[in-house]
């Protein structure tokens, strides 16, 4: 199962047949596979990986650092939930260290962003205060090359 889902996290795309032989199994187990994996809440989805810039270079993504103050009954699950909530929301993480959340972004542009925060995530009731990293420029996201060329590995070795 493991493999499989390593396979999978790398190439949502790659058909049963190639997993099945990649797996040494046949298709129908593969199938099978995956279907219980979807059906558990193990597969929560397939998404692309985009290259945002090349769609709209004023694209802007944030990472934001929450400091909350846990509720009594929930703990930190409802304020994450009403974060999690927004649509501007990527990801949002229950972290250890000097943050309680890690909040992903994504806008069309910076000012936007920094209204979202100041508006309805800094309003939230149990926010304590926000630290926003804005990205700059993406190398790699989930294991894939967003920037620049592929780098030949054999280069690293010298003579």
């Amino acid at each position: 199962m493991y493999t499989l889902l390593k396979l999978l996290k790398k190439n949502a795309r790659i058909s049963n047949a190639e997993l099945a032989l990649l797996l040494d199994t046949d298709e129908k187990t593969i199938e099978k596979e995956i279907a219980a994996l979807e059906a558990s809440g193990v597969i929560r989805g397939y998404s692309a990986i985009t290259n945002d810039d090349m769609i709209d270079e004023d694209f802007v993504t944030a990472h934001v650092e929450l400091k909350v103050t846990p509720r009594s009954q929930s703990g930190f699950d409802e304020i994450a939930i009403a974060v999690s909530a927004y649509d501007e929301v990527e990801s949002c993480w229950l972290m250890s260290g000097a943050y309680d959340l890690a909040v992903t972004i994504t806008g069309r542009n910076i000012r936007d962003i920094s209204q979202f925060i100041a508006q309805r995530l800094a309003s939230i009731d149990g926010v304590l205060s926000t630290a926003t990293h804005f990205v700059l420029k993406r190398y790699k996201d989930n294991s894939i090359v967003i920037s620049g060329e592929e780098i030949d590995e054999r280069g690293f070795v010298s003579p």
